[in-house]
């Protein structure tokens, strides 16, 4: 009798471990399908709840817009010859008197004038000839102007202008490059790509490097590997230009069932969600349901109201956007898909993970409550 009693005794213990099992909240790595599903507008949640399907895919299909604007893409490339405030020159003048030569000494037919600075206004001071205009000019123009005022003080002068160094003429170039620094623009690195080449070429791996470049209030910017495959990207410089060489910054959240919950930068100018998945080391094949992988985002309206086929929604909306990898076509869907900036990739769990945790803690549990009866019954 008193076996029987222990045993109904056991037995209400183990009814009440399975009844406050299933009343608490397991561990877990986030909601659920269903949980997911009760945000949706259709259940008075906040989130637009939206299957992924060839239409979904090109209404989303968005991309950065990164270029120049026309006027970046419309200016010529500077002469290299051309003077501007800042720069140096060398200047030779060969006098046809011996005795009383205008600018050396007795016997010296030659004056040679080293680093000649024009100042900020473009000029230049030349002795005997006073100050001439030079920024703008060309030496050889430069050359014709400082003969003509020669000319009437010194018989049939011979003069030589050469452009030492182009400091009116420079660029900087930052960021990640091989050596920063500023430069000079100078014939064989007239236009961005060449100038990048001078400073060293990039320091990153050219996937994810951008090339911005400021001229004055306006400023644009370019993938690498989009500068380097067409050519009307590669612009003119202008004398102040500021080319930055920086990293891509987007990043994507990745979390659930998946290989790695991480904040994930991207590796490529696009990347497709089973990209993003492959990249985080796949699905956990132990927790992850295929059928509930989800793609949080804040869309912009129009394209909000692109996918939804409306056309009165204002202002960002939260979308989710769902991919049954099992479907016939899911993978392919997961493949077209483009993850963008800022966008949570969420792999929810297995129903039967849910029931394995479950039935773990009723067991382990069960075994505890089993053991305490034990000592209490002293056996």
């Amino acid at each position: 009798m008193k076996a029987t009693t222990l045993r109904g005794a056991k037995a209400l213990v183990l009814v009440a471990l399975v009844a406050s099992t299933a009343a608490c909240a397991l561990p877990r790595s986030g909601p659920n399908k269903a949980e997911i599903f009760k945000g949706s507008v259709l259940k008075e949640g906040d989130a637009f709840i939206v299957t992924v399907n060839q239409r979904v895919t090109r209404a989303t299909a968005v991309m950065p817009a990164f270029g120049f604007s026309a006027a970046f893409r419309n200016a010529g490339v500077i002469g290299s010859d051309s003077i501007n405030p800042g720069d140096s020159l060398g200047l030779t003048i060969f006098e046809n008197v011996r005795d009383d030569p205008l600018l050396g000494n007795t016997g010296q037919r030659v004056s040679a004038l080293d680093e000649v600075q024009v100042d900020g206004q473009g000029y230049i001071f030349v002795p005997y000839a006073g100050r001439i205009k030079a920024a703008g000019q060309t030496p050889e123009g430069l050359r014709q102007a400082i003969t003509r005022k020669l000319d009437s003080q010194t018989p049939d002068p011979q003069v030589t202008v050469q452009r030492l160094a182009g400091d009116g003429s420079t660029v900087s170039v930052q960021g990640a490059v091989g050596a920063t620094g500023v430069y000079a623009i100078e014939r064989p690195t007239r236009t961005l790509s060449a100038m990048i080449a001078r400073a060293g070429g990039v320091a990153i791996e050219p996937e994810v490097a951008l090339i911005r470049v400021t001229r004055g209030k306006h400023s644009g910017k370019v993938w690498l590997q989009d500068l380097y495959a067409t050519p009307a990207l590669d612009i003119a410089l202008r004398p102040g230009d500021k080319i930055v060489v920086e990293r891509d910054t987007r990043a994507f959240v990745a979390m659930g069932a998946t290989g790695a919950q991480n904040r994930v930068p991207f590796e490529t100018q696009t990347l497709s969600a089973i990209e993003a998945i492959a990249i985080v080391g796949g699905l956990n094949t132990n927790l992850a349901d295929p059928t509930g992988v989800f793609v949080f985002r804040n869309e912009p309206a129009e394209i909000a109201n692109a996918v939804l086929g409306r056309n009165d929604l204002q202002g960002d909306q939260r979308m989710v956007y769902v991919l049954d990898l099992t479907q016939p076509t899911g993978m392919f869907e997961a493949r077209d898909f483009i993850v963008r900036d800022g966008d949570t990739v969420y792999v929810t769990e297995a129903p039967f993970v849910q029931w394995q945790k479950t039935l773990s803690a009723i067991t382990g549990t069960a075994g505890a409550a089993t053991g305490i009866s034990n000592v209490g019954s002293g056996n």
